[in-house]
């Protein structure tokens, strides 16, 4: 069973993350959460979420895929936290998965994930980063090899459908999307 990371920032966006949990595990997929620091997290709307673990205990841990969900200012607190670049880079040069949504793919292109790549994200954020070798792609998801990114709280459904294909087949996706009726019969 493939093991999925997402860490939680205060003033993460709460549909995006709970999206991507919720349709992970329903994939079948092991999905940890973990606080940047111990007890609950409180969301950029108020909803407060209590995380599996810590990241500091999570960290010593192996996974399949880190995602970061959005918002601010979650995203702002997940890009000053060095622990979360690291284990970022440490993916990568793993070759793991790393998926972003809406501002937190400024993490991925801050942690030098973005260089050479296609990548989206809510506007303004790294197509306004002036990163010269990103390609800015305006899609809902885009994925580059071993990294996917996406653009904000719409896109979360297509966003963790795709973490789902990446991790566990088209075939596990569709029998998941066909479970939440998104298409008329």
């Amino acid at each position: 069973m493939a093991r999925v990371l997402v860490p939680l920032a205060e003033g993460f966006e709460e549909l995006e993350a709970v999206t991507i949990v919720d349709l992970l595990r329903r994939a079948g997929v092991e999905v940890i959460t973990a606080g940047l620091k111990p007890g609950p997290v409180k969301a950029s709307r108020g909803t407060v979420i209590v995380p599996d673990t810590t990241l500091d205990e999570a960290l010593g841990q192996d996974y399949d895929m880190v995602v970061l969900p959005g918002g601010m200012p979650g995203a702002k607190h997940l890009n000053e936290d060095p622990r979360v670049k690291d284990l970022l880079r440490r993916m990568a040069d793993s070759g793991k998965f790393t998926g972003a949504i809406c501002a937190a793919p400024m993490v991925l292109a801050e942690a030098g994930l973005l260089s050479g790549r296609k990548a989206t994200s809510y506007p303004g954020f790294v197509d306004r980063m002036g990163l010269k070798d990103v390609t800015y792609v305006n899609e809902p998801v885009v994925q580059d090899g071993k990294v996917i990114t996406s653009r904000g709280p719409g896109t979360a459904m297509d966003f963790a459908l795709t973490l789902i294909e990446a991790l566990a087949g088209a075939a596990k996706r569709q029998e998941v999307e066909a479970a939440l009726l998104r298409c008329a019969p």
